[in-house]
């Protein structure tokens, strides 16, 4: 593959970008991205919390955003990627639930949780979103490849990029959640 193939495949993944709302009602991406800056808004000025999930590049990509946003917006931001707490969890209480638990533990009603899944189908991240959602948490999802995967059913607010590579997915993915911190200018 060219260069210029992965270029025009990824503006191509971006310029597709579908963003849907709980009932499935397609949004404008900037109007999504503006609800979205709202919920940290919010959380930044109750002291309620963000919290990222994401498994292998996404996990990475949660840790990463998490503390930019942090940084810009003020909102406290918590990722699970501690080793000790995902092997404890995952070989006590199934890989499935590494998110879900802590996340029981920890999340309280309008708090916000951001969820990075390139298939859509993983299910530790499909189960943080339903925990969330029991919380009385507000669901962001981030996901790519299959138009029905089962993430974009989960969110308040669904952003989905028609990605086929998990490439495509995880650099789409971290341009979107750019820009979401890029809405924060740094003020000092």
């Amino acid at each position: 593959m060219r260069w210029t193939d992965s270029l025009s495949g990824l503006t191509g993944a971006l310029s597709a970008l579908a963003v849907t709302d709980a009932q499935g009602k397609t949004l404008d991406a900037d109007a999504a991205f503006e609800i979205l800056s709202g919920w940290v808004r919010h959380c930044a000025q109750s002291k309620g919390r963000l919290y990222f999930v994401g498994n292998g590049a996404s996990a990475s990509m949660a840790s990463h955003f998490a503390a930019d946003i942090a940084k810009m917006s003020g909102a406290p931001a918590e990722v699970f990627t501690d080793p000790a707490l995902v092997t404890a969890i995952g070989n006590d209480d199934g890989y499935e639930n590494v998110f879900a638990i802590p996340l029981r533990q920890r999340m309280r009603p309008g708090e916000v949780l951001v969820a990075v899944s390139s298939s859509g189908n993983s299910p530790n991240v499909l189960r943080a979103a339903e925990a969330a959602r029991e919380l009385g948490g507000k669901v962001a999802t981030f996901s790519a490849m299959a138009p029905g995967n089962k993430l974009r059913a989960l969110g308040d607010l669904n952003f989905y990029i028609p990605a086929k590579t998990y490439g495509m997915a995880e650099s789409g993915h971290a341009a979107l959640l750019h820009h979401l911190v890029d809405l924060f200018p740094k003020t000092s």
